[in-house]
């Protein structure tokens, strides 16, 4: 029986996907196991394939090590470090090969586990009358072509199929067809290098459950499938709460709007005790200290500082760690200045900061009923609290 190899590339950062997990894509979990684990034990159980290398970046040896234990060993060859760009690390593993001499290598995704044993199959038998095969999906979606946004008419998908992987062809036939292409990194995938040397590559068709994790959605869609049920999503709330004296001014900051006032608040900053305490609320979510940590009042170059500063500071941080931002309630405790009047500007403000719908924000305003501080007309207090949605664990 001809010697059948599998390249299987993860040379990636996968930083989008796996960004809340903390690690590229191919080793976060899906079902309770790396990616990189669940695509090789496609290859590696398979009958007809001999021996299997993957390819991947340097720094992630350790990664590799926890996703592999255990693995069959025998068919399972050593790691090749990857290139700068998918071509170069799909290079170093078919230079990695040359001393098995295969007959065909596949070459695939590290970011597609749930490829199946019959499509493997399939591009194999498919050498028998071409030089490569793929795995395609005919397409069935209506395609649309775009111009400044706008649609600029209908494509016909008549004939067209998204390229999947394996791509699976005659060893020696796609290691020439790369020499040949030397310096140039302006091809797709392998199939358009192939296609470009001049070697028929036949279409296999696979069905659309071959999917390329690429985003954190797509992590999201593979858990569930791997775990044969709902992921049921990551649901955090945050709250915050902040204090201002009243001061001399002629106006205060709540919320993002200028009110004017016959006060001022005092603070190291602009005293915007609703925007503090909203910040200290999605500071909470993740678990990011208060803006106390992140600005010390200590730091004269906070001083008189817009507090839409701190909120944007917040924002992004949750947005680092694949947080999207649901809800936002503010409550302002104090008897003036009269908050009625300037509620929508306020939440149009910070529903914009905050890059949610104006309904998503709440703003309220309460008495003390002449009680504490605040009855007293001394200052103002803010409570606020923040709803923040993450992929599913």
């Amino acid at each position: 029986m001809p010697v059948n190899a599998a390249l299987i590339v993860a040379a990636g950062s996968g930083v989008r996907a796996g960004q809340k997990q903390g690690r590229p894509k191919q080793y976060c979990l899906a079902g309770g196991k790396p990616i990189l684990r669940r695509t090789l034990e496609a290859f590696l159980f398979h009958s007809e394939i001999a021996a299997v290398v993957v390819v991947m970046r340097a720094g992630d040896e350790a990664l590799y090590a926890e996703a592999v234990a255990g693995l069959d060993s025998s068919k399972l060859l050593p790691p090749v470090p990857g290139g700068a760009t998918r071509q170069l690390s799909v290079k170093a593993g078919l230079d990695a090969l040359e001393a098995h001499t295969p007959h065909a290598v596949l070459i695939h995704d590290a970011a597609r586990p749930f490829i199946s044993a019959a499509c493997i199959s399939d591009t194999i038998a498919a050498l028998d009358a071409s030089d490569g095969s793929i795995a395609a999906a005919p397409v069935t979606d209506t395609l649309k072509r775009g111009e400044d946004g706008r649609s600029a008419g209908t494509v016909d998908r008549a004939g067209l199929w998204r390229a999947q992987t394996p791509q699976t062809f005659i060893y020696d036939k796609i290691v020439a067809a790369h020499r040949a292409a030397g310096e140039r990194t302006d091809f797709t995938d392998d199939a358009s290098i192939a296609e470009w040397h001049g070697l028929s590559v036949a279409l296999v068709s696979n069905t659309s459950e071959n999917m390329k994790i690429t985003t954190a959605e797509d992590l999201v869609m593979a858990d569930m499938i791997a775990s044969g049920g709902v992921a049921l999503p990551d649901v955090r709330v945050g709250s915050g709460f902040d204090v201002h004296a009243f001061e001399d001014g002629d106006h205060v900051t709540l919320c993002g709007v200028k009110i004017p006032h016959d006060k001022g608040l005092k603070a190291h900053s602009d005293g915007d005790a609703g925007l503090h305490a909203l910040t200290d609320a999605l500071y909470g979510t993740i678990g990011a200290g208060d803006i106390g940590d992140h600005f010390p009042p200590s730091d004269p170059q906070w001083r008189a500082m817009d507090s839409t500063v701190f909120l944007k500071h917040a924002v992004a941080l949750v947005a680092e760690k694949g947080g999207r931002i649901t809800n936002a309630d503010v409550t302002l405790i104090c008897e003036r200045p009269k908050v009625g009047p300037h509620r929508d500007a306020m939440r149009a403000r910070m529903a914009e900061i905050l890059g949610i719908e104006i309904e998503r924000v709440s703003v309220k305003a309460t008495t003390s009923e002449q009680l504490g501080f605040t009855g007293r007309r001394e200052g103002i207090a803010a409570l606020a609290s923040a709803t923040v949605v993450f992929a599913a664990r």
